[in-house]
């Protein structure tokens, strides 16, 4: 009993007992510190942040797309516009069973198989979270019957879109271009603050043509609500709203009459017409042909109907006037003789006797002429009308390759003329450095004698040689050439002119031109190259026929068109300005394989021209020339911007190894 009273110690359990408490406390008080001061810090000091985080759960920035700008023709016809329809979007990330819920909604309204290759492709080239579009364009019995069962189908909405539409289908495509969803590479290509804030909310961006070029005068600005949502995610109310800017609406200097004129009269034939005002520079008529429908674009292109176009031998979604490039043949000869007359080497009553072919010194190679046995006692002038080979074969000897492709560069030959559509390239006017560089080969002088009359290296682009044709008409002032014509504005309404650029004002003897001129005029009277262009005109026209080569031929062979490939024959070029004497259009024509260029572009320009200068409609039935271009369309669209090449099927003989001396054939 006294032994167990000694072991139990309540003195110290008392104060063991007092110091646990104390510690506790303590450990208490500092947690209720830490606490407070986390309260404090949260409620005080980040006051201010937190409740914009909790303003953000309450409130949603909803973007309001802007209308996209119009495009118009110089007449006010609109050839690009904006309608609303229906579409029936789903977000993947909110749907548990996407093939399900497809299934369902296939109940309610029509989901074709091209429509479902398309959301495939889409989900594909989108992120979960974003809204992919399942079928477009719902009539209003479609969005009704969806309307009313819209609560069975979480993360599946009907939306209200504008869509872009191109009311004359074809008619000048790859001139206007279109629109199409944004993908990646457009977003890299968008400035940081753009894709923030301009492009938020919005799904399609300008893809080719004017629609590209000129994206950011069309897009507008992206409006914005701030709208209160409850804690399901409905909206309650809008607090504020920015209305959206609409694009400003371009005018473009292309007459759409005319330019269905141009298209019309190319009939099934392959190839393009480029016309310009000589004195502004504005282009009046752009033609790519065939051509395609920029509408199945819009919505994204369909695997049939993108394997149609782009597998297609005619190759319809090249734009020929800027990407095509062809050997210039014999429109390049009034360049090559004004080089001559402006050295003082071609001066009147300067002569050469024509024999059928020319010969270097020293050497048995005969460069023949188009016409066996020659043309007999020929000057410049007479030279230019009747495109006589020989005597620029001699000229260009004289003139040598350096003197002659710094004087032609000056027409704007060798570079991209500047016009406001991208992807132009530059053609090909070629020197000796160049081939050095290319081929690794020293420059002979056979290959500056048939570059005088636009073979060999010589590469030009339909729209490259349009407006050398324009500065030729021009006198030798450069305008840079354009297609928009004036910007309006979508605030005010108020249009501006856009500005005609002088890209260079050659110092050229008017006495040269004028000869030049006079060779041209005769072109299209009796006994010229393309006599039955200019018959019955009631208008002087100056013109200049062409034929380049495709294949080469043999020295000893003949060349018969009926026992070549259609897609191996010449192709026709032609050249010309109108009035002569106070030009108002200059134009260039190519037609693919189409053989002489007098009788096969010559009559396209013939139609062009006598709508423009005396406003007369011509019979629009052409003959058949060449092979059908199979690029008929199947039905529904979707796909983003294809990525397209220069096929040779377009470009006709880009290999200049063909054009070598020792196998030519020209008219």
């Amino acid at each position: 009993m006294k032994s167990s009273r000694e072991l139990k110690n309540y003195h110290n359990e008392k104060h063991n007992f007092k110091l646990r408490l104390a510690v506790l406390g303590f450990l208490v008080l500092i947690a209720f510190s830490v606490l407070a001061a986390r309260f404090y810090f949260l409620q005080i000091k980040r006051y201010d942040y937190y409740q914009t985080l909790a303003e953000n759960n309450r409130i949603s920035i909803v973007p309001i797309t802007p209308n996209r700008g119009l495009i118009s023709d110089r007449n006010g016809i609109v050839l690009a516009h904006n309608f609303f329809v229906y579409t029936l979007e789903i977000t993947p990330s909110k749907v548990d069973d996407l093939d399900a819920t497809i299934t369902e909604i296939t109940k309610l309204v029509e989901v074709s198989p091209s429509d479902r290759k398309r959301f495939n492709k889409q989900m594909t080239e989108s992120h979960d979270f974003e809204s992919i579009a399942l079928r477009t364009h719902l009539n209003e019995i479609e969005a009704a019957r969806f309307a009313v069962n819209r609560y069975r189908f979480p993360g599946v909405e009907l939306k209200s879109r504008l869509f872009r539409h191109y009311p004359f289908g074809k008619m000048g495509a790859h001139m206007v271009g279109y629109i199409a969803r944004i993908n990646d590479k457009d977003i890299k290509n968008l400035d940081e603050a753009d894709l923030l804030s301009n492009y938020k909310g919005s799904d399609h961006i300008g893809k080719s043509g004017i629609e590209q070029s000129y994206e950011t005068q069309l897009h507008g600005t992206t409006g914005f609500q701030q709208v209160e949502i409850d804690a399901d995610g409905r909206a309650v109310r809008v607090l504020s709203s920015q209305a959206p800017t609409s694009g400003n609406n371009l005018i473009l200097s292309v007459d759409s009459k005319l330019q269905e004129i141009a298209e019309t009269a190319f009939g099934e034939r392959r190839g393009a017409l480029v016309a310009i005002k000589p004195s502004t520079g504005e282009v009046l008529a752009f033609v790519s042909m065939p051509t395609f429908d920029p509408n199945l674009f819009v919505d994204g292109i369909d695997y049939d109907n993108w394997n149609l176009l782009n597998n297609s031998l005619d190759k319809p979604l090249i734009n020929r006037p800027l990407r095509g490039i062809y050997p210039p043949g014999s429109t390049f000869k009034p360049f090559s003789a004004l080089a001559g007359l402006e050295a003082g080497l071609r001066h009147p009553p300067f002569s050469i006797s024509d024999s059928g072919y020319f010969t270097l010194p020293n050497s048995s190679h005969r460069y023949r002429d188009w016409k066996p046995g020659g043309h007999g006692n020929v000057d410049i002038r007479r030279a230019i009308t009747i495109s006589c080979d020989t005597f620029f074969y001699g000229l260009a000897m004289e003139l040598g390759i350096t003197r002659l492709t710094d004087f032609v560069r000056h027409f704007g030959f060798g570079q991209k003329s500047g016009v406001d559509i991208a992807g132009e390239i530059p053609g090909l006017l070629p020197t000796p450095e160049w081939k050095m560089r290319r081929y690794k080969q020293p420059w002979y002088m056979g290959e500056t004698v048939i570059a005088g009359i636009g073979q060999g290296y010589t590469l030009v682009t339909p729209m490259q040689l349009a407006q050398a044709t324009a500065v030729l008409a021009n006198k030798g002032v450069a305008m840079r050439p354009r297609v928009v014509s004036a910007i309006t504005d979508a605030k005010t309404g108020a249009p501006h002119l856009t500005q005609a650029v002088l890209n260079e004002k050659i110092p050229l003897d008017e006495k040269n031109l004028d000869l030049v001129r006079l060779g041209m005029v005769d072109v299209t009277l009796p006994g010229g190259t393309a006599a039955s262009v200019g018959a019955n005109a009631g208008y002087s026209i100056a013109a200049k026929t062409g034929t380049a080569q495709v294949v080469g031929i043999k020295q000893n062979e003949k060349y018969n068109a009926n026992a070549i490939d259609e897609r191996h024959r010449d192709h026709a070029l032609f050249i010309a300005y109108a009035p002569a004497e106070a030009p108002k259009i200059a134009l260039a024509v190519i037609v693919e394989n189409g053989g002489h260029g007098g009788s096969a572009a010559g009559p396209i320009a013939r139609k062009v021209m006598d709508y423009y200068l005396l406003g007369k409609l011509p019979d629009l039935e052409p003959p058949v020339v060449g092979a059908k271009p199979s690029t008929s369309i199947v039905t529904n669209p979707n796909t983003s911007k294809p990525t397209i090449s220069l096929p040779n099927a377009a470009i006709g003989a880009t290999n200049p190894a063909i054009n070598t001396p020792e196998d030519e054939h020209y008219d």
